[in-house]
C-alpha cells in the first residue's frame, strides 16, 4: 500500500521509477579529504610553519655549534668577565653575570614550533590524502637543516599541481 502524503509511492509502483534517471558514475580519481578552502587555509599554514621551523632549526644548530664546539653559551643582558656590558651575545659558560643564558630555550622553543610543523604537516597530509611516505617526507624537512625550506617549496607545488588537475575531487559543501 502506498500513501502519496508520505511521498513512498515509488517503493510499490514500479511506474514510477522510470521518472528516476541512473545515478551518475562516481570520479574513478582520488577524492581530497576537505574543501578548496581548508586545503588552501592548511597549506598557508604549513608553509608558514615550515619557514618559522627552518629557521629556528638554523639558530638551533648554531647555538649547539657554539656550546658543544667551543664552550660558549649565548647570554642576554649581565655582565661578561672583563666588566663589559652583554646585551646579546655569545660568552663561555659562566662567565656572564647576572645574565640569563638563554640556549636552553631555543632548543624549548624550537621543539614546540617543531610539534606545531607536524600538526600542520600532518593536517595537509590528510586533506590532501596522501599516502604515508608524503607525511614521512613532510617530518622529516623539519628535523634537518634547509630541507623544510625545500621540502616547504616541494609540497605547495604539488598541493597546486593536485588542486589543478583534479578539480572534481574537491569536496564542495
Amino acid at each position: 500500500m502506498s500513501d502519496s502524503r508520505t511521498g513512498d509511492a515509488h517503493l510499490t509502483d514500479p511506474a514510477a521509477t522510470d521518472d528516476i534517471p541512473p545515478a551518475p558514475p562516481r570520479p574513478k580519481q582520488r577524492r581530497f579529504g576537505g574543501t578548496g578552502a581548508q586545503i588552501q587555509g592548511s597549506l598557508n599554514f604549513y608553509k608558514a610553519f615550515a619557514f618559522i621551523t627552518g629557521i629556528m632549526l638554523l639558530i638551533l644548530v648554531a647555538k649547539m655549534t657554539m656550546d658543544y664546539g667551543f664552550g660558549y653559551e649565548l647570554y642576554a643582558g649581565g655582565t661578561t668577565a672583563a666588566g663589559a656590558e652583554n646585551t646579546l651575545g655569545f660568552h663561555p659558560k659562566d662567565s656572564v653575570v647576572d645574565g640569563t643564558g638563554i640556549s636552553y630555550w631555543i632548543a624549548v622553543i624550537h621543539g614546540w614550533i617543531y610539534v606545531i610543523y607536524i600538526i600542520a604537516g600532518f593536517r595537509l597530509w590528510y586533506l590532501m590524502n596522501w599516502k604515508v611516505g608524503r607525511l614521512v617526507t613532510i617530518v622529516l624537512g623539519g628535523v634537518v637543516p634547509f630541507l623544510s625550506f625545500v621540502v616547504e617549496r616541494k609540497i605547495a607545488r604539488e598541493v597546486r599541481v593536485d588542486m589543478e588537475s583534479n578539480p572534481e575531487a574537491v569536496r564542495r559543501y
